[in-house]
Parts: C-alpha cells; sequence; structure tokens
C-alpha cells in the first residue's frame, strides 16, 4: 500500500470474527481482521476487489448494500461468498454503513455457519464431559478482558448496551444503559437480566425467555434485529426499545451475546402522534371537499327559494309544525307530490336547528345507481371495488354533526334498507372494504313523493324503517290545494326571474292571474316557477305574457319530459284513481274504467291489486 495512504484498520476496533471494510466507491477491501484472510484464503485480502469473492447473486448483494446505506444496519444469509480459491462458503452477513476517511464505506462481520456447526458440536460434547466449568470461567475471563478493555468506549456510547453469557446472566451493563433502565450495576451483574428488564409484554402477558430473541443470539448463534419491544425500569415502568442483539465468542466457543438498545418512547409516541394528526387531517381534507361540493350543488339547485311564500292556512300549518321540530333532534318524514317544496322544507327545519352550524347533506335515492348506493351512503376505502382509487366518506360520514336529507327514501332498493336503518339506529357506520366503524352524530330527515303505506304493504319499503323516519310526519300539499297562494308565489318567481335577467318586472293583469289558479299544476310549485320564467322571456311589453297552452293537463307530460320512476307511478296512481270515478268504479263492459284506459279488464284488476286501490280510494276523492 501506498505509504501515505491513510490507516483504517482503526475501523476495524472491537470486531469478532471474520470482518472486512469496504469502500463503495472502488469495491477495494480496505482492511480486513486476520480471521476473514483465514475464511477466505487470501493473505493479501486488503487493497482486492469484494465483489469477485461474491460466488453468485450479485444483484442481491446490491439490494443488500442498499438496504444497510438506508437503514445503517443490517444482515443476511443469501449473500454465497468463495474463498480466493473459489470454494463456497455458507455464510451470515452482518453489514454496517459508516464513513472511513470521507469515504462511503460498508463494514461486514461474517459468520462462517459451517464452522458454527461444528462449534455447536464442540460445545455440546464439552458440555458432555463436564466442561461446564471450565466454559463458565473462560466466559468469565472474556468478559472481564472485554470490559476492561472497552469500558470507556462503552460508557461514552449514547445507545444502551449490556452483554450476557450462555446461561444469560448478566455480565456487563454500560452506564447508558443503567441510566435509561434505572437499574445498578449492582442490581444486574451476575443476574438472569431477562427476569429484571424483559419479562413481560406490554400488554401484560409473560414473556418465557426461550421465545426471547436475545435467547436465541447466546443459545443458536443468532443476529436478531428488534424494532418495537419493551425493556422494564426498575420503577416498574415500560420503555420502547429497538436493540440489536448479537452472538459473541471467545475463538471458536459461543459464550454469549452483546445487546445494543435505544429508547424510542418518544420517538414512537411523536409518530403515532404524527400518524393520527395526518389521518385526522386527510379525513378532514376528504370531508371538507365533498361538503363544498354538494354546499356548491345546494346553492345552485332552486336559487329562488329563500323562503316559504303563501298565507294560506295550509302554509301556517307547514311553518307552524317545521318551528315545532327543527328544535328537537326527532327524525322527520315529508311527503307530497313532486316539486310541493320537499326539500326548501327539510332546508328550513336544518336551518332553524341547533345544527345550522354544520351542512345538512343531501342523498337523492332516485339519482344514484344500485350498485353505487353502498358507496354514496356508507363511504369506501381505497382498493374497496374497481376504481376507487382512495379514501371517500360517504353522504352519511360526511353529515356527522348535521343533518342527513334523504330525497325520495323509496327508491332506495329493498336490499340496502335493512343496512341503513342499522347504521342509522347504531349510529355508527363502516366504508366498503373497511372493518372500522366510525360513530356518527346526525338528524335525518326523509322525503316522498309516494304513498308509503301502500308500499310497504306490496313489499317495497321495510315497515321497520317507515317507523323509524316516521317520527314527525309533515305533509306538503299540492298547488291546486292551495290556490290562494299562487298570487305571493307568481309575484316572486317573477320578481327573482326579472331581477336575474336585469329586465323591468311586468304586471301581472287579474286575467293573467286567472288563469294561473284555475290551472291545475300537475308539476306544482316547480311547474310554476318555470312558467312565470318562461313567460318573463317572451314578454315585450309592460304585462305579463303567459303561454298556458303548453302547459295543459294533456301536454304537461309530453314525450320530451324525462319523469322519475316515482312521478311515472304517481301519475299512473291517480290515472287510475281518476278512471275509477269517471266509471262509477265500474271495471269492465262499456265506459268501464277498462273500456276508458284501452286494456283488458284483466289488466286492469291486477294494476288494482299491484298499486294497492280499492273503493275507498276513488270515492274518497269525489
Amino acid at each position: 500500500m501506498d505509504g501515505n495512504a491513510p490507516s483504517y484498520d482503526s475501523f476495524l476496533a472491537g470486531a469478532f470474527g471474520p470482518t472486512v471494510l469496504i469502500s463503495l466507491v472502488t469495491d477495494k477491501v480496505l482492511a480486513a481482521t486476520p480471521e476473514a484472510c483465514r475464511l477466505f484464503d487470501d493473505a493479501a485480502l486488503v487493497g482486492n476487489g469484494f465483489a469477485s469473492l461474491i460466488a453468485d447473486n450479485l444483484a442481491g448483494f446490491v439490494v443488500f448494500v442498499d438496504e444497510v446505506h438506508h437503514r445503517g444496519t443490517a444482515w443476511t444469509r443469501n449473500i454465497n461468498l468463495r474463498t480466493r480459491t473459489e470454494q463456497a462458503l455458507t455464510t451470515e452477513v452482518t453489514g454496517r454503513y459508516m464513513s472511513a476517511h470521507g469515504e462511503p464505506a460498508l463494514l461486514l462481520n461474517i459468520v462462517d455457519l459451517t464452522a458454527f456447526d461444528r462449534r455447536a458440536e464442540e460445545v455440546a460434547a464439552a458440555q458432555v464431559y463436564g466442561g461446564g466449568i471450565l466454559e463458565w470461567q473462560r466466559a468469565q475471563s472474556f468478559f472481564a478482558e472485554l470490559e476492561r478493555q472497552n469500558q470507556l468506549i462503552l460508557d461514552a456510547a449514547g445507545e444502551g448496551i449490556y452483554g450476557v453469557n450462555a446461561d444469560g446472566k448478566t455480565t456487563f451493563v454500560n452506564r447508558a444503559a443503567q441510566e435509561m433502565l434505572g437499574w445498578t450495576t449492582e442490581d444486574l451483574l451476575g443476574h438472569d437480566i431477562h427476569h429484571k428488564i424483559h419479562h413481560h409484554h406490554l400488554n401484560g402477558e409473560i414473556y418465557p425467555s426461550q421465545e426471547c430473541p436475545i435467547y436465541q443470539s447466546f443459545r443458536y448463534e443468532q443476529v436478531n434485529r428488534i424494532e418495537d419491544e419493551v425493556f422494564w425500569r426498575k420503577d416498574g415502568k415500560p420503555i420502547r426499545v429497538e436493540y440489536v442483539s448479537t452472538p459473541i465468542y471467545e475463538g471458536r466457543v459461543l459464550v454469549g451475546a452483546v445487546v445494543i438498545f435505544r429508547d424510542i418512547t418518544e420517538r414512537w409516541e411523536n409518530e403515532k402522534k404524527l400518524r393520527s394528526a395526518m389521518d385526522e387531517i386527510a379525513a378532514l381534507r376528504d370531508r371538507l371537499e365533498q361538503e363544498n361540493a354538494y354546499l356548491q350543488e345546494a346553492i345552485n339547485i332552486e336559487r329562488a327559494h329563500h323562503e316559504i311564500i303563501g298565507t294560506s292556512p295550509a302554509v301556517g300549518q307547514l311553518i307552524n309544525q317545521i318551528a315545532m321540530v327543527s328544535q328537537t333532534e326527532a327524525n322527520v318524514l315529508i311527503t307530497g307530490e313532486s316539486g310541493t317544496g320537499k326539500s326548501l322544507v327539510a332546508s328550513a327545519i336544518h336551518n332553524d336547528s341547533s345544527r345550522k352550524r354544520r351542512p345538512m347533506i343531501v342523498f337523492k335515492g332516485g339519482a344514484v345507481s344500485a350498485d353505487r348506493i353502498e358507496s354514496e351512503l356508507f363511504g369506501h376505502v381505497r382498493g374497496a371495488f374497481a376504481g376507487a382509487v382512495r379514501d371517500s366518506p360517504g353522504k352519511i360520514e360526511l353529515a356527522h354533526g348535521g343533518t342527513l336529507f334523504i330525497d325520495e327514501i323509496a327508491e332506495i332498493p329493498l336490499e340496502h334498507q335493512g343496512q341503513l336503518l342499522e347504521v342509522l339506529q347504531q349510529r355508527s357506520v363502516t366504508r366498503l372494504g373497511d372493518n372500522r366503524a366510525r360513530a356518527v352524530d346526525l338528524r335525518v330527515i326523509a322525503s316522498t313523493s309516494r304513498d308509503l303505506e301502500r308500499e310497504v304493504q306490496t313489499g317495497r319499503l321495510r315497515q321497520d324503517l317507515y317507523l323509524f323516519l316516521n317520527v314527525f310526519p309533515i305533509r306538503c300539499l299540492p298547488l291546486r290545494e292551495r290556490p290562494e297562494d299562487i298570487p305571493l308565489l307568481a309575484s316572486h318567481f317573477l320578481r327573482l326571474v326579472c331581477k336575474r335577467m336585469g329586465r323591468k318586472t311586468p304586471i301581472v293583469t287579474e286575467r293573467v292571474m286567472g288563469q294561473l289558479q284555475a290551472y291545475d299544476w300537475p308539476g306544482n310549485v316547480r311547474e310554476l316557477a318555470n312558467v312565470i320564467e318562461r313567460g318573463a322571456i317572451v314578454t315585450q311589453s309592460d304585462k305579463l305574457l303567459l303561454e298556458m297552452q303548453n302547459t295543459a293537463s294533456g301536454a304537461a307530460r309530453t314525450t320530451s319530459t324525462v319523469l322519475s320512476e316515482a312521478e311515472v307511478e304517481q301519475f299512473r296512481t291517480a290515472n287510475t284513481i281518476a278512471c275509477m270515478k269517471q266509471a262509477g268504479g265500474r271495471v269492465s263492459g262499456k265506459g268501464g274504467a277498462a273500456d276508458l284506459l284501452g286494456i283488458r279488464p284483466t289488466t286492469l284488476y291486477s294494476r288494482l291489486k299491484k298499486l294497492g286501490l280499492s273503493e275507498d280510494d276513488w270515492n274518497a276523492r269525489g
């Protein structure tokens, strides 16, 4: 070697057995113990390349070096080495990353497993032939020499370090270990240290010494790296530790193990808090994103409906009902035809309640496909189904602290109604693909345009779900049953639409108002708002012009209008009742209801049974 080259032998101080220091820049062996030279059968090992001593799996060695560089230390039995004369070696390699005179280097401790097996047999034979006392004396002498030579280094180390002999008795303890554990050398030396500091798991279960990785080191010559266990202090308090236990030898005889550990309690607590905080932040971010979308949707829908308009007794009763129930936590079931303002009533209840600081989350039962209902309601975790690329809370979870409004509850398939009921009753929800239940605190408001009692009778709605929701029923009357509200509503809609269009508000004449009040309004308030907006668009004078011919009862439901299933069924029911009424309750014969509908009498009988209609229905509406 160059006389001016730095010496690397100091990096081998305290090394046991075959050990080499390898440059990660040049692959050259910078330093080697005599045992390493003998193991590789190469007296000139220093200065030669180390890669030539790898029999195969060079890629595996590169991966191992990367692991050592990342973690600081690692071990493997998957690297096959060979001597300089190409004889195969069966080894266990432990690596530690370091900087040697500013150069990145790898310190490798190599255990010849073949020689290890021979030593195990020699130890067993020595025990059989009464070598136990000599072994004990030799171990004591060895540890005494080790302690004498290295005590200053051991005490200067920041990690806790202690040694045990082949019987598990403590042979030395450095100062850091004593400070971390609260035990003194008098407490530990010569005693079974496992029963002092390692006797129980954190959950209170007994920790048998035979199951301890440290036991495996001084009995079966295993190097073990443990990242999360506990040692027990003298005062009975546990500390979380990570440690490495390494077998040590005197010559070729296994005499014990050395344990290097560090207290990771504070780090573990910080990591736990960080994980919890990150989970909470992620959940809050997802929730805020979803809430923002729902709030934006709520703002865009029915912008004109800022308040309930009307002076009829029906509206007065409705307002009183809202005032009574809004200050409670009772479930509310709102019924009424499509377009009667059920969502407006739900918003009014929420906005007048103690939950108004949180959003009202809307779930539209008829707007979600059957295969997405569970995900929309209960949420999902990443990977729960194809396309689930991230965790997502459901509507129920988003409504925590606020109100869940289920619009068209009868549209939810029967197979999902039981699960929904259980979640609402238990007030906890589990996302799809997850096994962790999340507690929810919410108020439930549901609405429907169907006859729910009939839905229960026909088996399309669970009775227990109906009873759970129907704590405080509110019925929104159709506009045809409160025509006295039409003038106020028409003026309100006209003022809003003209303001939006930047036009002067035209006059509503008595003739136009008479038209509005005489019309049946099958689409209720929603249809009235559309008619008023269309009139404002076509009006070119100071008087409102209406095109009522396109909203006649027969033309209101043209083939170009897309109806929901609930609206179709509602229309079919109303039409069937009207036919039975006009036919005087007769089904068959000329002028009978079947003749008026253009269907066979048997078909009409089946329809009446399916819809749950009886004579009381068409007589009650007479």
